[in-house]
């Protein structure tokens, strides 16, 4: 049995994650790409930046996967990992294609 406290750490864990990747994508590209840092809705970061805060993300989540390890093999806990790591990937994904639509400029 999985202890209750793992699936309250997952949630985090999985949006870290999912929030890392492009960072970290963009960053080593070589392209800029909106961080929360980067100064406001439309304005755009620089590609160390970028490295930095994907890292920082991926380095988070891992550490919190880490944490709830034991309950990896629980398969209701990896469902909701994946299940949240999708949906806010999702999220993400449409905020950046639509930035018309959360006021930011293209």
């Amino acid at each position: 049995m999985t202890t209750w406290w793992f699936y309250f750490v997952a949630i985090p864990a999985a949006t870290l994650l999912a929030n890392g990747i492009p960072h970290f994508i963009q960053g080593i590209s070589g392209r800029r790409f909106p961080t929360p840092f980067s100064g406001g809705p439309g304005t755009e970061d620089t590609a160390v930046s970028n490295v930095v805060w994907g890292s920082t993300n991926l380095i988070a989540g891992g550490v919190l996967l880490w944490t709830i390890r034991e309950g990896l093999s629980h398969p209701l806990l990896v469902l909701e990992l994946l299940a949240v790591g999708v949906a806010v990937a999702s999220l993400l994904a449409y905020a950046f294609s639509h930035p018309a639509r959360f006021g930011w400029r293209r």
